[in-house]
Order: structure tokens, then sequence, then C-alpha cells
């Protein structure tokens, strides 16, 4: 997506304000939007905005976003990011937008750029000598069938030519647009085939009204065109007559149970065919199935084909070949934390008025820093004297099983400690996390 900015400074207008009828316009807007929500109208007011000024302007996007109340920048991500928000000065007549996505580009659309081109200014975006148009292109506009099109302001120009949109653009620049009949401009109505109609030419297919009094008159001509009884017999074969049709069949209630509930009771139908005690309605009820939660959870053999629960933890099998890693067959042994004694235990020192901030070693949380802390481990010099002895000392004390050289916390104390953050970047070449 290409980058949108506003236009240059030297352009933009010193403030901006909606006139009458587009102020009233605006409040209009707002109110249609819930209480708390109105920023949401900022994409109505922008439109305002540019169909008054011609281009949403600088002193515009903040003086809609103050109105709103929302921080200006909001207001320009939104500007900035849809590009039906003119962002420059565009033509004061006509800013011509040329769809040129596949439908309209295999239909000619840039022989229509060419012309633009040619009558308007060779770069999108820039406007003429005069200041009166200006053109760019765009994706679909969404008439594909009608395509190549243009649109002017809220207007589509469809079925166009090289030809026909030079004229417009004349009239345009004339000053004459509004005597140009927006729509397809090749004669036809609306979306409907350029060739003529090809389907649906008669509405026999499709009116069941037509297709009944097809099938009475037909069968008045039928009834008109027999024998009387009178003429002599002639034996005529005639096909077997079409069965009856017969009338429709109820629904059949065999699977709604007897219930007393009120839903459901005859006797309050109104009016009811039935008057029926309520006692009455309620002993010839069928009781409820006693629940059983293990039995809703198991599901049917007949159709899982095996005797599971329906949901819950399903236990599964290993296979018997699996192979077992000699570590996984045998339990892992707790060992016991080293003594605090231990001569490899690091030497701890006094808390320093300034302590580093050892969470910027990879590996180490609050928690383990609080536990470093009640070590007299407190500065980044300490950590990186660590020898294999002491490391292995802290390693078991927080039971890190090899932690510590696997993240090297020496030697990113090593960095922290001669040049802070800027170092630690230069030798990982990414910041402490």
């Amino acid at each position: 997506m290409s980058v949108r900015r506003l236009a240059e400074a030297s352009v933009q207008p010193a403030s901006f304000a909606f006139n009458r009828a587009n102020a009233a316009a605006a409040k209009q807007w707002i109110k249609k939007y819930p209480k708390g929500r109105e920023q949401s109208a900022i994409i109505p007011l922008l439109m305002l905005a540019q169909e008054q000024e011609g281009w949403v302007t600088k002193a515009a996007i903040e003086t809609i976003s103050d109105m709103l109340g929302m921080p200006r920048i909001r207001g320009l991500e939104v500007a900035t990011f849809y590009t039906q928000y003119q962002l420059n000065p565009v033509g004061t007549r006509a800013h011509i937008q040329v769809c040129g996505t596949t439908p309209c580009m295999l239909r000619g659309s840039e022989a229509l750029m060419d012309v633009c081109r040619s009558k308007i200014h060779h770069d999108q975006f820039h406007t003429n000598d005069k200041g009166t148009l200006s053109w760019e292109e765009v994706e679909c506009l969404g008439a594909c069938v009608n395509a190549p099109m243009v649109m002017i302001f809220k207007d589509t120009f469809e079925d166009l030519t090289p030809e026909r949109l030079a004229e417009i653009i004349d009239l345009y620049d004339a000053g004459k647009g509004a005597s140009v009949p927006p729509g397809p401009q090749n004669g036809r109505t609306g979306s409907e085939p350029a060739s003529g109609l090809t389907t649906l030419t008669s509405e026999k297919a499709i009116l069941k009204s037509t297709r009944d009094r097809e099938a009475r008159a037909a069968a008045k001509a039928a009834k008109a065109a027999a024998v009387p009884a009178s003429a002599p017999a002639v034996v005529v074969s005639q096909p077997p007559a079409a069965p009856a049709p017969t009338a429709p069949v109820a629904p059949s209630k065999s699977s709604k149970p007897k219930t007393d509930a009120l839903e459901t009771s005859p006797a309050m139908m109104t009016p009811s065919p039935v008057k029926v005690a309520l006692a009455e309605e309620k002993a010839a009820s069928v009781r409820p199935p006693r629940h059983s939660a293990a039995n809703a959870n198991q599901a049917a053999p007949e159709v899982e084909a095996v005797s599971k629960p329906r949901s819950g933890p399903k236990p599964k099998s290993e296979p018997a070949g699996a192979f077992k890693s000699p570590e996984a067959k045998q339990p892992v042994a707790k060992t016991a934390k080293p003594s605090l004694e231990d001569k490899n235990r690091p030497a701890g020192i006094e808390r320093p008025a300034s302590v580093d901030d050892l969470k910027l070693i990879s590996g180490v949380g609050p928690k383990i820093e609080g536990i470093l802390h009640s070590l007299g481990i407190y500065t980044f010099a300490q950590v990186a004297s660590w020898q294999k002895a002491e490391r292995e000392w802290v390693d078991g004390y927080l039971s890190f099983q090899g932690r510590i050289d696997r993240d090297d916390w020496v030697k990113q104390a090593k960095a922290l400690a001669k040049g802070g953050v800027a170092e630690y970047i230069r030798v990982f070449g990414k910041k402490p996390v």
C-alpha cells in the first residue's frame, strides 16, 4: 500500500469551518451514533468536508477531530488510510477517477487514461493549467458489467469510449458538467445485455398465474372440440387418464409426547374443541426418565463402534512396541539443593546504593532476581565473574538443570556490565528481554 501524506504546508489553508448547511448535516450524522460513540462519525464528516472544499485539508481534519473530542492523530490516521479522501488539491470542476481493475482494463481503461493524460495532465493528482481538472486511477468502482467506466464526484459514467470521455472532460472544463447524464453512455438501460435480452423474454416461465391461465384455455379448447353425444361413436385411442390429485396428508402427531404443559394442552386452544381438567391432563402425562449423568455421557457403541465417554479426558493407549528411553523408564530422582555453606557458593555483597536490573539478563525474572538478591547478588559484574563451580552451585540452588550455561548468563552480564543495553545490542544483535 502506498504511503499517503498530507499536502505541502504552502497549499494548506489556515483554518476550516463547515458552512451552514454542512454544519447542520454534521450534527445529524453525529446523532446517528450512540452516546459515547460519536467519534465513529469522523468518516462521513470528512466526506462532508471534502465535498465542501474539494479535498481534505489538515485544518479540516483537526477541526473535525476537535469537534468529536478525539485525538488529532486518530483523525489523521483515518484520513490517510482511506483512499476516498483526497489529501491534495484537485480540480475545482472535476476530479476524474478512472477504474483500472481487470474488467475495465480488458475493455479499454488504458485508452481512457491516455485521454486524461492528454487533456488534463500527464501525471495523476496534478491539475491542468487552469486548475479546473485532475484525474487518478482507482480500484474497482463496482460497475464491471458496464466497463470501462469513470467516476466524477458521486456519479459514474459507464460504457465509455475514448471519444466520449474526451467530450465529457470538455463539458466539465467548460462548466457544463451538470448537462452530462450519468450512467451508460452507449444508450443501453442499466446493465442489460448490450445485444438485447436473450433470456426471460416471456413471463410464462416465471409467473404461475400465466401458466394457470394457459392451462385453463387449453382445457376449454379440448372440451369444445370433444365429439357430441348424438354423433356416431368413433373409437379413439385415448391416453390413460392422469390420476386424480389426492388431498394433502396431515402431519403425524406420533412423535409428540403426551404432556400437561400449557403450550401443548388442547384445552388452551381458542376455541378449544377439548375441555380437560388439569388433573386429568397430569395423570395422562408421561413421566420423564430419571436423569443419569454417567449414562448421558456414554456414547452409544453402535454409533461410535467403541465404548467411550462423549466428553471429558479420553485415555490414550500407547502401542506395546513403543520405544521408551532409559530416562523415561526410570523415575527422575530429585536432587537436594546445595548448602548455603558450600565453598562453591558465589560471594555475596552488601546491598549497594545502586542496584543493577538483573532482569535484563535473559532467563532472570522478578522471582529469580529476588532469590539472587537474597544471596547477595546485586550487580552484573558479580554474575560476569562466576566460574564453572559457582555457576553449577547457583544452577542447582535454582533447580535450573543447566539453564544458566544454556542462556549464557555470564556473557550477557559481561556485556551489560561493560556498556549497558547499547553494548548488549552490539554483542547479541537485539535488545535484552
